[in-house]
């Protein structure tokens, strides 16, 4: 008496078993709701360094595509290039080492709102007796 389990072929073999032409899309979806969570989160992330809090304006957006230089002043008068802490005396002259390197796009002054008028004025002032033309404020 023969008989046949479950799963064989019914051709002698031991049961073979044909590929599935399904592709499980559960991993994939995984893998790409982590990919978003970790870039909403990394954005934010991605601004100038220094924590300034700008005032509000109603002027229009400057869109560039090139690495803007910023200058950021904080609300207790210290200076930042970037995210380097820079003496008054020694802007200008690391300004123009930049200016050197090849750097003619605009310079952005960043000022937080806690700063004095005074502290921003003489920064900005600086930047434009030093020869940098294309100066911009920035505001939220």
């Amino acid at each position: 008496m023969a008989m046949q389990l479950q799963g064989g072929s019914g051709r002698g073999g031991r049961g073979r078993h044909r590929p599935l032409a399904e592709i499980n899309v559960t991993p994939l979806v995984d893998v790409m709701l982590v990919l978003l969570i970790i870039f909403m989160v990394a954005a934010p992330l991605l601004t100038a360094g220094v924590e300034v809090d700008l005032p509000d304006t109603d002027a229009q957006e400057i869109s560039e595509i090139v690495e803007p230089l910023s200058v950021s002043i904080t609300a207790d008068g210290t200076i930042f290039v970037q995210e380097t802490e820079i003496a008054y005396d020694n802007l200008v002259p690391h300004l123009q080492a930049v200016a050197d390197a090849g750097y003619d796009q605009r310079i952005y002054i960043r000022g937080d709102k806690g700063a004095t008028y005074d502290d921003v004025a003489k920064v900005f002032g600086r930047i434009n007796s030093a020869g940098f033309t294309r100066l911009a404020l920035v505001t939220d």
